[in-house]
């Protein structure tokens, strides 16, 4: 599902995307190679301190819950599990949340449990563009499930639209951004 958005962005997509994947320990390093190979855009581990650049797509490693700072930066912490997950989305949306507001775009695509349900609210409620997975695209509608039912997402999308609505959104956005 995720390998099909990304392959679905243009090479000289104008923002960062940041990715929060729910697996096993010790595969994230193998699935950051794999999108990197068949999306076509750099995908990077995500580093502490490091600065995101536009058309690059950053995982969040094993055991660190990723964060946004202002000046485009990324945090990894050893905050606490959330929904019991470290990594978990729902603390990457709470700082999108604060850090970009109305200038974000963000979504939930299949995966078990709530983790981001109410973070997507959140993220919404700022002004921000929010979808969610269609239930008939997803292996487990939990998360977007959920986010559906919180009134969270503004869009329910299969996997192959949501490519051309993200580069849609980003270049209108882009010409309209305001720098956090």
């Amino acid at each position: 599902m995720l390998q099909t958005v990304l392959a679905a962005l243009p090479k000289d997509f104008p923002v960062p995307i940041l990715i929060v994947q729910h697996m096993a320990a010790g595969f994230i390093g193998g699935f950051v190679e794999w999108l990197a190979q068949s999306s076509g855009l750099p995908v990077h581990l995500a580093t502490h301190g490091e600065f995101m650049l536009p058309g690059h797509a950053y995982v969040a490693p094993d055991g660190s819950q990723m964060k946004v700072e202002h000046g485009g930066k990324i945090a990894l912490t050893a905050d606490e599990p959330e929904n019991g997950l470290r990594p978990s989305v729902s603390c990457l949306f709470r700082s999108v949340a604060e850090v970009y507001g109305c200038d974000a775009v963000a979504g939930l695509l299949t995966g078990m449990g709530r983790d981001g349900a109410e973070e997507l609210r959140l993220l919404k409620e700022k002004g921000a563009v929010t979808f969610a997975q269609d239930k008939d695209s997803s292996v487990v509608h939990g998360m977007p499930g959920e986010a559906i039912r919180l009134d969270a997402a503004m869009l329910v999308l299969p996997p192959e639209k949501i490519g051309a609505v993200l580069t849609s959104l980003a270049n209108h956005r882009g010409n309209t951004r305001r720098d956090p």
